[in-house]
């Protein structure tokens, strides 16, 4: 009788039709285990999304207070592409207004441009309309709605107070509305000028092309100097102050202290300091330090809107351009006639500077200034003397 042998040299494949008993139990836990880890990354996955969404909501809240009043963003954006495209072509002013858009877009949010060049054109778009979802505009709207009404009441004493939670009492019909809202060239307290104006006539038409009252400090132009309390109004500050610090800080404002005594602003900071609240203002969320001439514009047209009697934000109120009134302010501090005027208007940026964010200069420490400070200098005056004598020896 023979016995057959395996054959080592042609070793037979396992039979994988059978299997090794796993208790039902064990299964199930194993089962239950491999659920919880994809839960575990599907939630991973949405927290990293929403902080995201949360990141692009909060940076937005910039778009519209410091970089464009109306324009659609992605306009900001196609301009700038153009330019990439075809750099020989000319440009007409508007174009030329588009790209210093984007130009300033780049500054206020300067991850956006990288970003962009790194998503495709659905992720874009993604980014964007989170991006643009904030409702700065009209949470700054309602604010100032109430706040307006407070101050004006509490500087004029108006005989029919402004009501806060009423707008059809305000603009021109109000004498304490429309003497703020009256242009700088005209008197308000002028029976003949304030009847024409009420009655809308065409010798008095309020348009874009006049500087209203509210613009300048104590609420009056010298007709021979009218660039002289210019952007200074105590309301205009408050104003900036109640969208971009807190509206409790509006109430604070004070005047300009150039020659005060030291102590006593070094104590006005520091009780500021003890009443601070925790919670974050506009202006650190979007990583504002210092006030520009966009923040100044936008902040004029929320108080000129708080001041009239309309309702709903438009573009176009009568015969009044917000639109062109917010360009006409930027273009104001964009195009200055000489270095005369560019230091004016620096000095200018610098007051509100001071007024909003104190007298902190710490980003103004660029690499050129702290290499002339003593450290520096010092530094290298060492490294000079030991190569001196360096080569002497």
């Amino acid at each position: 009788m023979s016995i057959s042998v395996p054959d080592s040299s042609n070793p037979q494949p396992p039979d994988v039709s059978s299997c090794l008993q796993t208790s039902p139990h064990a299964r199930v836990k194993q089962k239950i285990a491999t659920l919880m880890e994809d839960i575990k990354i599907l939630k991973q996955d949405k927290a990293i999304k929403n902080r995201k969404t949360i990141y692009y909501v909060l940076q937005g809240r910039a778009i519209r207070r410091m970089v464009i009043l109306y324009t659609p963003i992605e306009d900001l954006i196609a301009e700038n592409d153009q330019r990439c495209e075809d750099r020989d072509s000319g440009s007409t002013a508007e174009e030329d207004r588009l790209q210093h858009g984007y130009i300033e877009l780049t500054k206020v949010l300067p991850w956006l441009h990288k970003t962009l060049a790194k998503l495709d054109h659905e992720e874009s778009e993604d980014m964007l309309r989170k991006v643009c979802m904030d409702s700065a505009h009209g949470d700054d709207t309602g604010t100032l709605k109430d706040l307006v009404a407070e101050w004006v009441n509490g500087e004029y004493c108006p005989t029919l107070l402004i009501r806060s939670d009423d707008k059809h009492h305000r603009g021109f019909m109000s004498d304490a509305c429309g003497k703020l809202l009256c242009p700088a060239e005209w008197c308000w307290d002028d029976p003949l000028i304030r009847a024409g104006i009420r009655d809308r006539t065409t010798a008095f038409i309020i348009s874009k092309n006049s500087w209203p009252s509210f613009m300048y400090e104590n609420y009056e132009a010298d007709a021979k100097n009218l660039e002289c309390g210019l952007m200074k109004s105590k309301l205009l500050v408050m104003g900036f102050k109640a969208i971009f610090t807190s509206p409790s800080s509006a109430n604070k404002v004070d005047h300009e202290g150039d020659g005060a005594d030291i102590l006593e602003n070094n104590q006005r900071v520091r009780r500021r300091s003890d009443q601070a609240k925790v919670k974050t203002c506009i202006a650190s969320i979007i990583g504002m330090r210092k006030v520009t001439p966009r923040a100044i514009a936008y902040t004029a047209c929320q108080v000129r809107f708080a001041l009239s009697c309309i309702t709903s934000w438009r573009t176009v109120d009568g015969d009044f351009d917000y639109q062109l009134f917010w360009n006409n302010i930027v273009d104001f501090f964009k195009d200055a006639l000489g270095p005369a005027a560019q230091v004016r208007l620096n000095g200018l940026l610098e007051w509100w500077t001071r007024k909003d964010f104190g007298r902190n200069h710490r980003q103004d420490l660029t690499p050129d200034v702290i290499s002339k400070m003593s450290v520096n200098v010092l530094t290298a005056q060492r490294q000079q003397m030991e190569d001196a004598a360096f080569d002497s020896d």
